[in-house]
Order: C-alpha cells, then structure tokens, then sequence
C-alpha cells in the first residue's frame, strides 16, 4: 500500500492522483530479472476476456430451465400478492368513506 497523507481539515479540498488501469486482455510484461527464455510460454486463453473463455464446466441446461421457471413463479406470485394488497387497500379507503 501507498504512504497515506494525514487527515487534514474537512474545509481544505483534497486533489486525489489519477492512475489509469492497465488495458484488458493486454498481455503481462515480464518482470525485468526474468530473462530466460526457457520460460513456458503464457496461454492464449489468459489473453482472452472471461466471456470469451470455453466454460469449465458443461452448461447445464435443465437446471438452468427449472431456475428460471421458479424465478418467472416467484415473480408471478408477488404481483398477485402486490395486487391483492392494492386492493384490499383501496376497499378499506371505500369503506372508510361510506355516510
């Protein structure tokens, strides 16, 4: 970690250094020590994004249908549920009103 500044008055206005990230996928320079050559060389899947990857393990796809039709069910039922409560709201209101 960096050398921290002390905490100064919250009045003052603190400029913070910019420090850009590195490009994605751009490959790793070596450390200056490591001049050898008989080093491995590095896998082209490093250098590929993560979405671009082969996945690791197979897609399973019935798991993938069942978690998504519980999320569709769940979502069903709470807009049932939210509904009821908008109207069993709004008939209170009524009954509330009534001479």
């Amino acid at each position: 970690m960096g050398t921290q500044r002390p905490k100064t008055l919250e009045s003052e206005h603190i400029v913070l250094q910019f420090r850009p990230r590195r490009a994605a996928g751009a490959p790793d320079r070596p450390p200056p020590n490591s001049a050898r050559d008989d080093s491995p060389a590095p896998s082209p899947r490093n250098h590929l994004p993560r979405n671009q990857q082969p996945p690791e393990q197979p897609d399973d796809f019935r798991h993938r249908m069942l978690a998504n039709a519980a999320a569709v069910a769940f979502t069903i039922a709470l807009t049932a549920v939210g509904l009821w409560l908008a109207m069993s709201i709004a008939d209170l209101r009524m009954i509330g009103t009534a001479p």
